[in-house]
């Protein structure tokens, strides 16, 4: 074939070949940068992952009403028991008190951490007890020294 012998040009066939390289670009550009987004992404549903993790084990405890575990966990020290004079601010009468069934929440059977913020040296952490969404909890875990307290600051939880 000669260039005498080539085909008519067909304007019609050229767009729609145009047309479809441009979108096959864009599609595949899209799907790569949402690929790379998510990918980035996915490092921070995890960045609080530690201290959740600790509130679970420390509300798991309560639910089970081993009160000496979790008192333990509040303290991060698995062997308050050797040294109780340490805690005496906090002891666990009132520890039990706090969280026993006598608790404003009465007898805690579950728990939902429904956020969790970084905060100044710790992490905030929202929790519904008892399914209990009008009445959320904030408890704050230190970075340092790893120990639960109750949060002065309270989480936006949604309306």
């Amino acid at each position: 074939m000669t260039l005498m012998d080539a085909p008519a040009f067909n304007a019609r066939k050229a767009q729609r070949v145009r047309v479809l390289s441009i979108t096959g670009v864009v599609v595949l550009g899209v799907a790569i940068v949402g690929t790379i987004l998510w990918f980035l992404q996915l490092p921070w549903q995890f960045w609080h992952w530690p201290s959740d993790h600790r509130v679970n084990q420390f509300m798991s405890a309560v639910e089970s009403g081993d009160m000496n575990k979790a008192y333990g966990l509040w303290n991060n020290d698995p062997n308050w028991q050797q040294h109780p004079q340490q805690y005496q601010p906090y002891t666990l009468t009132e520890f039990t008190k706090d969280w026993g069934p006598s608790s404003d929440y009465g007898t805690i059977t579950s728990h939902q951490v429904f956020v969790s913020h970084r905060a100044g040296n710790g992490v905030i952490i929202g929790l519904y007890i008892n399914g209990n969404k009008s009445k959320p909890l904030f408890l704050r875990v230190d970075s340092a020294t790893k120990t639960i307290g109750f949060s002065p600051v309270e989480l936006y939880s949604g309306p």
